[in-house]
């Protein structure tokens, strides 16, 4: 493979990671701008499998390329677990993105962090510490700022937004834990498409809508931004320290506002950007704490 420019010996660690977020926030925005292109003429549900079946055209050119050997799973009823979840945590988000602002979507889109220290500790049995509590509580103090029950309407897309990143945090950072001890990021990455389509296509009763011009660029945006998102972090994490990669990250609640703003009219909300912060605050508490802790 072609080595990318930020895999420069020149360039220091931090500064190719931070390169590589550019790349996820980047991604992130594009497919939400995409959802929210396609959202006129298709529903969350069918903009979900679409993105499933774009993901799943990319990994078998993927597997053509570095052999067909990473189709072989020793966890298959887990992949299946896995994807049936994810499948509805997309389902969420795009939802989200369809019914309110960009920016509600991104600030409660945060809170996966949050809820991965809630199932860690009840599923995973891992120790709540003093700093992780800290963690939760700050990440829920946002969730109000953003939703502000008995003061704004509460839609059912911000519920499902919180449902979704629920989702990815149960999928991404707990069932994905007792598989990454067998399977590679390939075998997931075919697994997850391959049984997200059918998913789709049976809820759907076999109807994906018919795209119509600028439709098919929007279609391959979502899912092709869909997966770069994910490799792009991964890139980042493999190159420098959470509490380096968090920070960055965190560009994308502002951005997406100004995005919103920009092209949708929508209002730059304090309380959003207020909420969005204290959530990111417990976030980078938590991986700011973990850092120091002496490793086992």
């Amino acid at each position: 493979m072609t080595t990318a420019a930020t895999d420069k010996p020149g360039l220091p660690p931090v500064a190719r990671a931070a390169i590589w977020m550019i790349g996820t926030i980047v991604s992130f925005i594009m497919m939400a701008v995409a959802s929210r292109q396609l959202s006129g003429s298709f529903s969350a549900l069918q903009i979900t499998t679409w993105r499933s079946v774009i993901g799943l055209g990319i990994v078998l050119v993927l597997l053509t390329v570095y052999g067909w050997h990473y189709t072989r799973t020793a966890k298959p009823m887990l992949h299946l677990a896995r994807n049936t979840f994810h499948f509805c945590a997309q389902w969420g988000w795009f939802y989200g993105v369809a019914y309110i602002t960009l920016a509600e979507v991104f600030a409660l889109e945060f809170t996966m962090p949050i809820w991965t220290l809630i199932l860690a500790a009840l599923i995973l049995g891992e120790k709540i510490t003093p700093m992780r509590l800290l963690a939760v509580a700050l990440g829920f103090t946002g969730v109000l700022l953003v939703i502000r029950p008995g003061f704004i309407d509460l839609e059912l897309a911000h519920l499902t937004v919180l449902g979704s990143a629920l989702g990815f945090a149960f999928t991404t950072y707990v069932i994905t834990k007792f598989m990454v001890t067998t399977e590679k990021p390939l075998t997931i990455l075919f697994y997850m498409t391959v049984i997200q389509v059918p998913i789709g296509l049976v809820l759907n009763l076999g109807d994906l809508g018919t795209p119509k011009g600028i439709e098919f660029m929007w279609i391959a945006t979502a899912g092709i931004c869909g997966l770069t998102s994910h490799f792009c972090m991964a890139r980042a994490l493999a190159l420098a320290d959470s509490t380096v990669v968090v920070p960055v990250d965190f560009l994308r609640m502002p951005l997406i506002a100004v995005v919103g703003y920009l092209f949708y009219e929508e209002e730059i909300d304090i309380f959003v950007l207020m909420g969005a912060a204290v959530i990111f605050t417990g976030n980078f508490v938590n991986v700011w704490s973990e850092s120091r802790r002496p490793k086992s």
